[in-house]
């Protein structure tokens, strides 16, 4: 062959046979790639924004991933299968994760009817089928009532009650001034005569500087103590008694829930929050969480965790915004254990405080964040009732929407005073396709579970 034409054949055989290896290579890590990251998961569409949605998953964890242009033909309350790359990170709202694809899906049940993405085998599952069968016999107004606990007011209550099927009435000091044991029976047995469903009863019943029913004469002998005053006494001991006199005293009153006790870690004497705390440390603080829970364990009354993720030193939220700029790593160490310990211990409820903790969420106050819902959800396991410090606090009262963002953020209760504008802005927000129907109705049901677990509704009981 002529070397004029056997080089440059050469040449062109080595170049064709280095560019079918490279692209073979290429396609093989595509393929290798698309293998090891494509991942799916079936999520129901809280809310649709410009390029990002939030979903929520069966543990009620929630999402936040930006569309990248894609289209998402979904509506508030559909149920998607996501088809996407990258690593979800379950502790915080906002995903580094790319949609690939998506599929809007029918709903899926079980043999009794429930939402699969309903079921999360949590501490009420027990009484699903049961709060299922409530829910269904329910209008839209009476299911979006159910996720209120409503300042009481006597004058109005049992009119309230006739026109709102709420979700129950928080109790302050003044509504139990002057009365007898026997008037204060009978108020609470009038009230739950006059709802269609038992209401949730509650009270701040902490002890110390809060107190609501002991401060009456007539109804206790003594003022119930701090948990400081109670540990510096007797100890665990004093405060497992302590909780078993205070669970008694508030059953026989007709109170069935506690918005106490505090598991907030102060450690500075000035701070607000550390009169009312144990005022001792991380670990001390998680055997208080875990010996209240525990004490109150069937006797009629349920303890609620209290503020969630810690109120830390921080100032009053009560009269304006406060801002917790530790990092994350120290609330990790030195304000979850306390929640966790009581969470494993089986408390049924706890509260989020209105502080906005920037190294978990540097914009929403903590009532309003879904990463820090996430938190509770994913790192502490809770499968209970979330609800909202009041939405009346200065903390929370300038903010747009505040209502239903609480709904979005994942809280199942929310205390407020203005029941009426809070029940309109959650129709509204129906109307208007912001939230869907059936987030509400999920709410609801969990709702209604908490209740049949507290033996509040009988019917059906097994």
């Amino acid at each position: 062959m002529d070397k004029k034409i056997a080089i440059p054949t050469l040449i062109l055989v080595c170049v064709v046979a280095f560019t079918i290896i490279f692209m073979n290579t290429k396609n093989k890590d595509e393929n290798e790639n698309d293998n090891t990251t494509k991942e799916t998961m079936s999520v129901t569409l809280i809310t649709k924004g410009n390029n990002e949605i939030t979903v929520q998953d069966n543990k009620n964890i929630i999402y936040t991933i930006k569309t990248n242009g894609n289209e998402i033909n979904a509506k508030a309350g559909d149920s998607i299968l996501l088809e996407y790359t990258g690593v979800l990170d379950k502790s915080k709202q906002y995903q580094e994760v790319s949609i690939t694809n998506h599929e809007v899906l029918s709903v899926a049940t079980d043999a009794n009817g429930i939402p699969n993405d309903w079921q999360d085998n949590g501490i009420f599952s027990k009484y699903y089928i049961q709060a299922y069968d409530k829910l269904k016999t329910l209008s839209l107004d009476e299911k979006i009532a159910q996720l209120f606990l409503i300042r009481f007011d006597e004058s109005k209550a049992n009119d309230i009650l006739k026109k709102y099927n709420l979700g129950g009435f928080v109790f302050f000091e003044k509504d139990f001034k002057g009365k007898t044991e026997a008037q204060v029976k009978q108020m609470m047995n009038q009230l739950q005569k006059n709802a269609k469903i038992p209401l949730l009863t509650a009270v701040d019943e902490e002890g110390g500087k809060v107190v609501r029913i002991s401060s009456n004469s007539n109804l206790a002998s003594e003022k119930f103590k701090s948990p400081s005053e109670l540990y510096n006494a007797g100890g665990f001991d004093l405060i497992k008694q302590d909780t078993i006199n205070k669970s008694n005293l508030l059953h026989k009153l007709g109170l069935n829930v506690n918005l106490a006790p505090v598991v907030d870690v102060a450690t500075d004497p000035n701070a607000y929050m550390y009169g009312r705390t144990l005022q001792q440390n991380t670990a001390l603080t998680s055997t208080y969480a875990k010996t209240v829970i525990d004490a109150s364990k069937g006797r009629g009354v349920s303890y609620t965790l209290k503020h969630f993720p810690g109120y830390g030193n921080n100032t009053d939220t009560h009269i304006s915004s406060s801002t917790d700029t530790r990092t994350y790593d120290e609330i990790l160490a030195n304000d979850l254990p306390p929640f966790e310990s009581g969470i494993k211990a089986g408390a049924e409820a706890v509260l989020i405080g209105h502080n906005t903790v920037t190294s978990i969420d540097n914009t929403n106050p903590a009532s309003l964040s879904p990463s820090v819902h996430n938190l509770l959800r994913n790192n502490m396991n809770f499968t209970g009732i979330i609800i909202t410090d009041s939405m009346d606090m200065s903390a929370v009262t300038s903010i747009n929407d505040s209502i239903v963002k609480a709904i979005q953020a994942g809280n199942d209760l929310i205390i407020t005073t203005d029941y009426k504008s809070a029940i309109n802005s959650v129709k509204q927000a129906i109307n208007n396709g912001t939230i869907s129907e059936s987030m509400v109705e999920k709410l609801a049901f969990r709702v209604l579970a908490w209740k049949y677990y507290k033996g509040l509704i009988y019917e059906n009981n097994k």
